[in-house]
């Protein structure tokens, strides 16, 4: 038995562990046990959530794509996309959820047959961008500080029309186009738009380009720490607020924003349209770290979402099926103003 086969048998019986949940079906040939555990974790966390919803599974699907292996005798590390499909259904409606997962695994050979020693996530919604740590410190600073989504003044160089041709009509103001936002969504859920940079921690950059694409006017103010923009890279550097690409320093401008582009917090996350964003902070300590935009109902009337960082479309709302997810984790249901 090759390394390869044991690697096709991984995701085969994955597929079924998210189908029964449990990790029985993995117990043959996954010796890590870190791993092990939170998937029981997770998948615990998942069956309550869908009992709740009353959403039956009915399939699971993954194409697998090896993006590198280095491979030594006994030991091979792989790089692995995981294109995942899952169908269920709640009542006589059918749901489809998709998502992309990329992990690094390591494979080891004991008395002739291969084993998955170790299985790490390369992209998780806890993760943090470089610039985080300096938004949080900023924003806790300035809890009383006010915005304003104006046009700016035409002596402003307000866009990089090289990087985004597009935007030349970013001033615009009117109302937000919700199903534009969630089309964009649709469209740019699996991949980057190669108009805007990409992030290694990228929800909140492309939260950010779905309510630009819904009609939402940039506010350039040329500082990281206020306003809500993007130039992409100009003369060598990279320039965007925090507020663009950072969940903490979105949610805050959101709220903080006291006329046109701006949303206010609603109490239930079934109270919230199509276009609209959830913030997710996982640790219950006020910092919001990932952030989502609703895209569809199931049906129950609750929202699905989708995202970047581990790309999912038509994903539950509440994350209970993530590695991220804790019994401290606390929500912002952030209702985007139809007028802006």
């Amino acid at each position: 038995m090759s390394w390869k086969t044991t690697l096709y048998d991984y995701v085969h019986h994955k597929n079924q562990m998210d189908m029964d949940y449990s990790v029985q079906p993995l117990l043959p040939f996954v010796t890590d046990n870190g791993y092990l555990q939170s998937q029981i974790q997770r998948l615990s966390r998942t069956a309550h959530s869908d009992q709740d919803r009353r959403f039956y599974p009915v399939k699971s699907e993954t194409r697998l794509t090896i993006l590198q292996a280095d491979e030594q005798p006994g030991n091979v590390t792989a790089d692995v996309l995981l294109r995942r499909t899952s169908v269920g259904t709640i009542g006589y409606r059918e749901q489809e959820e998709k998502r992309l997962e990329s992990e690094r695994i390591q494979l080891m050979e004991y008395d002739g047959k291969w084993y998955i020693a170790k299985i790490d996530s390369m992209a998780t919604e806890r993760s943090y961008p470089s610039e985080q740590a300096a938004a949080d410190d900023d924003l806790s600073e300035m809890d009383e500080y006010t915005v304003s989504s104006s046009a700016p003044s035409p002596s402003v160089p307000y866009l990089n029309y090289s990087v985004l041709p597009y935007l030349e009509s970013s001033g615009r103001k009117g109302s937000y186009d919700r199903m534009k936002a969630v089309q964009y969504a649709d469209t740019w859920w699996d991949k980057a738009n190669p108009a805007y940079i990409e992030f290694e921690v990228d929800c909140s950059n492309f939260i950010s380009q779905c309510l630009f694409a819904g009609g939402a006017p940039m506010h350039y103010t040329g500082k990281r720490d206020s306003g809500w923009w993007y130039k992409g890279r100009f003369n060598g550097q990279e320039q965007w607020s925090f507020s663009w690409a950072v969940a903490h320093s979105l949610q805050h401008y959101l709220l903080a924003n006291r006329g046109g582009f701006r949303a206010e917090e609603v109490p239930r996350a079934e109270m919230l349209e199509l276009g609209d964003v959830i913030s997710y902070d996982w640790d219950g300590n006020g910092r919001y770290q990932h952030s989502t935009i609703v895209t569809a109902k199931d049906g129950n009337g609750m929202p699905l979402v989708n995202a970047h960082t581990t790309n999912s479309y038509h994903r539950y709302w509440s994350y209970r099926d993530s590695v991220a997810w804790t019994e401290y984790t606390k929500y912002k249901f952030l209702h985007i103003a139809d007028l802006l």
